[in-house]
Parts: C-alpha cells; sequence; structure tokens
C-alpha cells in the first residue's frame, strides 16, 4: 500500500515540504532513496525500536520508501516520526485519513519519546502557506512554532500521542503561544543597563547617537576602561524589534539550534564571538550551511573584542555582508543566503602594551610597535565603522558616586524618537531604513551643509589629515545628531560633534596618539571661528 506523508527541510532561513512516500510490498528489505544523509538512514534502527516499545513493529515486508524531491539532499534525524508514521499507515497497523492533512517532525528516542527539532518556526511558516491544518512536533518546539498565527501547532511528547489523534481517540487541543506577553515583558527588564556605568558621559553619548542612526562604533582605550561593559549595554537602548524583525530573527536562530524557552527573540540578539573565531563560524557555511556569528546577530548587535586579536582574513570576510546586509554561500548543488544586518561594536587597545592612553600608565610601545598594531585593521574595514570613540579609565571620584546614572530606558526613549523621524524621511527607500544606511545620493538630499558648516568640515579635514572616507561618515554621524535633536537641518555644532567621533580615521590617528593628544572642536556661533583645543 502506498501513502504520503509530509515533513520539512530547512535551506537558509526557508523551509520546503517534503513529500515522504513509503510503499509496503510483497518481499523484504528496507529501501530508502531521495538523498537522505547519515542520520535519516541510521533512522530505522531508531523507528524499530520506538515502534515495538509502543507495541508496533516494522512490518516483514519490503519497504520502499523516497523523500520527494528526490534532487533535494536531505538531513538530520528530524524525520523519523514521519517516517514511522508513514510505515504503519502503509503496513495497514494503523487505519486513518488525516495523514496528509498535516506535517510530522521529530527525532524519535528508542522508547518512542520525541527529541526537539531545529528549523520549527520556518517550517510552520510554510506549512500554514501551502494550506495544512497543523504541525505536530515535540513539545520542547510548540512555543516556537505556535507563534504563527491560524495555524494549528501540536506539541507532543511521544508518537503514541499523534498515533491517538491520528486515530480520533485523542483530546489534543492546538498549543496556545504566550511568547508575544512573555518577550515584551522582558524589554523592561534589561540584563544590562546603562545606569550601572560609573562616569562615561562623553561615550554614552556615542552609544546614543551609534542606536539612533544605526552606526557602527569602535571603543579605543586600555584594558579596564569600561569598553566590554558599555557594549553590553547597547542593546538595551536600541528600539524595540517590530513583529516582522522578530520573527525574520527568530528564524535564524531556530535553524541554528539556538531558541531557548521564549520562543519568539523580542530583545536584539547580542553576539559577542571569541577572537579565534573561524571564518565559517563567523559568517556561517560548512558542508550543510548553517548560519555564523554575524547572522545570529541580525537586527541586533555584533560585538568584536579586541579586534587587532582577530586574524585578518576572517574580519574580511565581513566586509560584504557589511555592505550588503546579507551573506551568501554557494555550494556545488545550492546557494543560500542569511540575512546579516547587524550593527558591529568593535574594541581595541590603543596599542600593543594597552595603555598608551592612559595618562598613569607610561608609554612602552614604539612607532613601529604602534603602527604594525594598527595595520592589523585593513582600511576598507575601517572605512565601515563610522563613529571612532577613545575611552578613558574612570576615576575614583566617579567609581565611588553612589549616584545612579542616566538609565537605559530613558535613553531609549530619545533613540527611539530619532529612529522614528529616519522611518518618515526614507518611506519612500524601502531599503534603508536609518541613516547609516544612507547612499551617497540620500546624502546629498538629507546632509546638506550651510556654509558656516562647510568652513569648519573643510578646517577640521586639513588640519587633522583626516581621509576622504571619513567625509560621508561625519555627515551621518551629523545627520544622526540632528535627528536627536529633532533638527531638520544640521548645523556647525552637530558637523562639531561628529568630527570627534572620527580619532582612528587612519591618517591621523598615529600622529596625534604618539603625543598624546585628542582633538576636541567647539563652533562658536556668534563670530563662526574654529578652535581646536587638544587636552
Amino acid at each position: 500500500m502506498l501513502v504520503k506523508v509530509f515533513g520539512s527541510a530547512v535551506f537558509g532561513v526557508e523551509a520546503t515540504t517534503i513529500t515522504v512516500e513509503v510503499n509496503c510490498d510483497k518481499g523484504i528489505g528496507y529501501h530508502l532513496v531521495g538523498l537522505p544523509d547519515n542520520a535519516i538512514k541510521e533512522s530505522s534502527y531508531r523507528i524499530a525500536a520506538a515502534l515495538k516499545n509502543n507495541g508496533y513493529s516494522l512490518p516483514g515486508k519490503k519497504l520502499t520508501i523516497n523523500m520527494a524531491p528526490a534532487d533535494l539532499r536531505k538531513e538530520g534525524s528530524a524525520y523519523d516520526l514521519t517516517l514511522a508514521l508513514g510505515i504503519l499507515v502503509s503496513s495497514g497497523q494503523l487505519q486513518t485519513e488525516l495523514l496528509g492533512e498535516y506535517i510530522f517532525m521529530g527525532e524519535l528516542s528508542l522508547d518512542g519519546s520525541l527529541q526537539p527539532i531545529k528549523g520549527a518556526l520556518p517550517i510552520a511558516i510554510k506549512g500554514k502557506e501551502e494550506g495544512f491544518k497543523g504541525f505536530f512536533l515535540p513539545k520542547q518546539n510548540a512555543n516556537e512554532a505556535a507563534i504563527v498565527e491560524d495555524f494549528a501547532v501540536y506539541g507532543i511528547d511521544n508518537i503514541q500521542e499523534a498515533i491517538d489523534f491520528l486515530l480520533g481517540d485523542s483530546t489534543l487541543e492546538p498549543y496556545q503561544s504566550s511568547v508575544y506577553e512573555e518577550a515584551a515583558a522582558l524589554l523592561d527588564f534589561p540584563e544590562f543597563d546603562f545606569s550601572d556605568v560609573k562616569g562615561q558621559h562623553t561615550i554614552k553619548r556615542c552609544m546614543e547617537i551609534a542606536a539612533a542612526g544605526g552606526h557602527n562604533i569602535i571603543l579605543i582605550g586600555p584594558p579596564g576602561s569600561g569598553k566590554t561593559m558599555l557594549a553590553k549595554r547597547l542593546p538595551s537602548i536600541l528600539p524595540p524589534m517590530t513583529l516582522p524583525e522578530a520573527l525574520e530573527t527568530t528564524k535564524i536562530h531556530s535553524v541554528a539550534g539556538k531558541l531557548k524557552e521564549v520562543g519568539l527573540l523580542y530583545q536584539r540578539p547580542f553576539r559577542s564571538p571569541h577572537h579565534t573565531v573561524s571564518n565559517v563560524a563567523l559568517v556561517g557555511g560548512g558542508s550543510y550551511p548553517q548560519p555564523g556569528e554575524i547572522s545570529l546577530a541580525h537586527n541586533g548587535v555584533l560585538f568584536l573584542d579586541e579586534l587587532p586579536e582577530f586574524k585578518r582574513d576572517v574580519l574580511e570576510v565581513m566586509r560584504q555582508p557589511l555592505e550588503d546586509r546579507e551573506v551568501t554561500i554557494s555550494r556545488a548543488k545550492f546557494t543560500v543566503t542569511y540575512p546579516s544586518s547587524f550593527m558591529l561594536v568593535a574594541s581595541m587597545n590603543p596599542s600593543p602594551g594597552g595603555y598608551f592612553n592612559d595618562p598613569s600608565a607610561p608609554v612602552t610601545s614604539s612607532p613601529q610597535e604602534m603602527q604594525r598594531y594598527l595595520n592589523r585593521i585593513s582600511g576598507p574595514l575601517l572605512d565601515r565603522i563610522d563613529i571612532h570613540i577613545e575611552v578613558r579609565p574612570v576615576p575614583f571620584e566617579k567609581l565611588s558616586d553612589t549616584q545612579k546614572a542616566e538609565a537605559s530606558s530613558l535613553i531609549r526613549q530619545r533613540v527611539i524618537q530619532a529612529r522614528a523621524i529616519q522611518t518618515r524621511r526614507f518611506m519612500d527607500n524601502p531599503k534603508v531604513n536609518y541613516n547609516a544606511q544612507m547612499s551617497p545620493a540620500l546624502l546629498r538630499q538629507y546632509a546638506v551643509l550651510d556654509d558656516s558648516s562647510l568652513a569648519l568640515l573643510k578646517t577640521a579635514m586639513e588640519q587633522l589629515n583626516l581621509s576622504a572616507r571619513a567625509y560621508d561618515r561625519i555627515l551621518k554621524v551629523a545627520r544622526t545628531i540632528a535627528d536627536l535633536e529633532s533638527a531638520e537641518n544640521i548645523g556647525a555644532h552637530h558637523i562639531a560633534e561628529a568630527i570627534q567621533y572620527r580619532s582612528l580615521d587612519r591618517e591621523g590617528w598615529l600622529d596625534f596618539t604618539l603625543s598624546s593628544q585628542i582633538a576636541r572642536f567647539y563652533h562658536v556661533a556668534s563670530n563662526g571661528r574654529v578652535f581646536i583645543v587638544c587636552l
């Protein structure tokens, strides 16, 4: 008897329905075709034990199983439940007309219980699109799949529950998800809050600007100055994810098997890979491509601590995803694309010794060592980082201050207001969501400078020897600073502040650091003069 049962395969972040055809006929044998991997080929042993321990058995006949489309490679053990139910119906041990109306996925233990699977959310989304009545899967994944509205999701503990439902002997009800309420509640209680940070008002201001405009940022400072502490708190001031953003981010984590108890990711992800990370682990890949760290950070933050310690070739593979906001992984027979729109936050020491810009520490690095250290970061990568800011150690008076700093919730409100301005501005540009994504054409349209602002920028670029690539970055950051003030036009003081945040620009950095100088700009509106103050 020939029967059809349906499962699903996930490629990239999208699912494809798999039709499992099971034919039970005279003879002896077990033939599984349709490009299954070893985990699927081994399923016969798990299925045989699970069926026997639940009062059923593999038929002593010839079983031919085809997984269509046959030219698409299938992987993983999640097809155990699909195959087992097909075998039961095909061999006549289970009589039902419901088998073809649902999707069944789950890895079987030898006692018939089910183990969690990857990719439950994209499978549920695809199942709803193709008109299936529901989705049977392990109970551990039910909260995740139930995010899909108006689609019945049945979380079960073992194969017997699925059999009882197909026989009509079950009172099993669709799982009701509460992830929207649970996830939204987490936003009000971030694990890391800016109220814990003592001092560092300038750095907090930079983080607010970066969050408001989606700008990449690098923090330069000695060990112990608070770079990592500040970076971990950046997600707490980013705007809440919209539902489409949350679903897309959750799909990526679902495919990678990284979801925790709360099925829907409402908090923006924060990923911090170690500097020994490989190319594949960072951008994704493998024989069966999986999303890498840059995709797991989609709609969130990717933090690279001690940036110069990362292997140069690892950093270089990030250049294309930073520009295109997606990464494409090609193999001989297929290509998958993962979204990777993230904010890059990096940190580094100012010198190999680490304490160059610490006034209380002696300078131990020569100019040649400094140059070699800085050259570990390529110009093209640095070109994609909008804000460079120096982090100084916090003095004792600030550390011992018992007064609470401004909470992340208050900063986030200002960020949300600035993002709302950008949403309205780029309403006709669906590929641009915030200032950091502006093209040169959009810059000419929305970052128009008056004469005083233009004169200030010209003076700064000439006297500080800023590179040409710094020009666009300064304009983008200045546009964000103006948005935080709800200013329609960019003023000279916006440009002046943005210039401060280019301290690592390649042409100007070494000369200033070697003389322990940090340039600060102030514009005096009354007479239009520019003062450069070296501290």
